[in-house]
């Protein structure tokens, strides 16, 4: 592609040739026209006369032969390295008798330079998908939060003011060993796989009859967003494998998919939602009582639809890969 400071885009270029072969204009005087030098304004001339105007775009500077290219033989090896050793590029060439640069430059054009790329547990390469319309897929799960003391927690107060908060909040139940219990905030979390829009709740518990009733308005919230939920994938904790959670999916007309055991990289999406949700909300700043920070939510939810950038799907909120929404080209 040219650079926007070239001389000759393909429009130009397809000018002066046929200056040059149409008109029969000389060479140098179609250069000097066109600011460029002799044997440029020669090159496109003699392009055009061979291949037409299909001849005026711009080629790969990719050379047709490349003998010192590595043998795709010793390819094989680093690759198989990599993916069951985890090694780096110096313990690669050591092994294979060959430069940590040019290791570095396989690994690179294979994609595998960088060790995210590959799953810790099986040492192949992580394969990433994405559901071709919103609601084809939705990803639920729960993110267990320990409730904030009244007077802040310990992550901004320190350890010992945030033990003094402990004792002195109101209506805390206290532990055999006389610890004040302040319990757990359960965040229900509900995220499109094709768009990335998210739906949360928080209740006091995780149990089957809690977390059918956040599916339902769920459910309820993206059709009114004009989205039909067709599959949900959870992992297999006891609600989702409930013969309530089967027979409310079946009532709403969804087909119940689960993940593999011990492999929360099945549902990928939403723990990296809980990731970015802990980060921008739960642990974000400083709340003075659980009221306060799951009062914040609703707004921090709104701020991720709509406001924030989502590197995994351009950069661009996940509201926008919905459509005909009400408002949405008033």
């Amino acid at each position: 592609m040219s650079h926007a400071n070239a001389a000759l885009t393909p429009r130009h270029r397809l000018r002066l040739a046929r200056l040059i072969v149409e008109d029969h204009k000389s060479i140098v005087f179609a250069a000097r026209i066109y600011n460029v030098s002799w044997p440029t304004a020669k090159r496109w001339a003699d392009r055009y006369a061979a291949m037409g105007e299909e001849g005026m775009s711009d080629r790969s500077s990719r050379p047709h032969h490349m003998p010192t290219k590595t043998p795709q033989l010793l390819v094989r090896k680093v690759v198989h390295l990599r993916w069951k050793k985890r090694l780096g590029p110096v313990a690669i060439g050591a092994k294979l008798g060959m430069p940590a640069s040019t290791v570095h430059a396989v690994l690179a054009r294979c994609r595998l330079n960088k060790l995210h790329h590959v799953d810790v547990r099986t040492g192949e390469v992580v394969r990433r998908y994405e559901h071709d319309k919103p609601g084809a897929m939705i990803h639920v799960d729960v993110k267990k939060l320990g409730n904030i003391p009244d007077g802040g927690g310990h992550r901004f107060v320190g350890r010992q003011q945030g033990g003094k908060n402990r004792a002195a909040t109101p209506g805390a139940p206290r532990s055999k060993w006389h610890d004040p219990q302040l319990g757990t905030a359960f965040v229900h979390t509900v995220i499109d796989d094709n768009s990335r829009v998210a739906y949360a709740e928080i209740h006091n518990d995780e149990t089957a009859i809690t977390a059918v009733g956040v599916l339902q308005r769920a459910v309820s919230w993206f059709a009114a967003r004009g989205i039909t939920v067709e599959r949900v994938l959870s992992d297999n904790g006891s609600a989702y494998k409930s013969h309530l959670w089967r027979d409310t999916c079946r009532d709403l007309g969804i087909k119940v998919k689960k993940t593999r055991p011990y492999r929360p990289q099945t549902n990928g999406k939403i723990e990296r939602f809980h990731r970015t949700m802990a980060d921008g909300w739960a642990f974000s700043r400083f709340y003075a009582t659980e009221s306060a920070r799951r009062n914040a939510l609703p707004a921090w939810l709104h701020e991720y639809n709509h406001h924030r950038p989502h590197t995994a799907i351009g950069k661009v909120p996940p509201i926008t890969r919905l459509t005909n929404l009400p408002g949405q080209y008033s």
